[in-house]
């Protein structure tokens, strides 16, 4: 069992930046690959970025790229996706996902966090 408590989300405007955190239970950490997702209302869940065990392999939604970084410190049980350059449609809540397939952005992805609302105002 892995628990995720997302935190970092808030009010920003457009050209800023924020950093979520999502800190996990369990020893086990570093053999789940993590990922956000994000939902804006009246849309579907959408995968944002993902991190391999290790940290060595990433991906990342092509409308995101140059703009967020994922990372995670395996030594705290955290992953973090730092978010510049923010514009109004990042608006969302945003989730941190887990799943034990060492390959970003492959699901599916069994644990998932509480989220935690983005607003990008114009």
């Amino acid at each position: 069992q892995v628990q995720l408590v997302e935190s970092g989300g808030g009010l920003v405007q457009a050209g800023g930046s924020l950093r979520l955190s999502c800190a996990a239970s369990g020893r086990t950490f570093s053999r789940y690959a993590m990922a956000w997702f994000r939902q804006a209302p009246g849309k579907e869940r959408d995968l944002v970025a993902g991190i391999s065990w290790s940290g060595g392999n990433t991906y990342y939604k092509d409308s995101v790229k140059g703009r967020f970084t994922i990372s995670r410190d395996n030594a705290k049980n955290t992953v973090y996706l730092q978010m510049d350059s923010l514009k109004p449609e990042d608006t969302a809540v945003y989730y941190c996902a887990a799943t034990p397939r060492d390959s970003p952005g492959a699901g599916p992805y069994d644990y998932w966090g509480q989220g935690t609302q983005v607003t990008v105002s114009s």
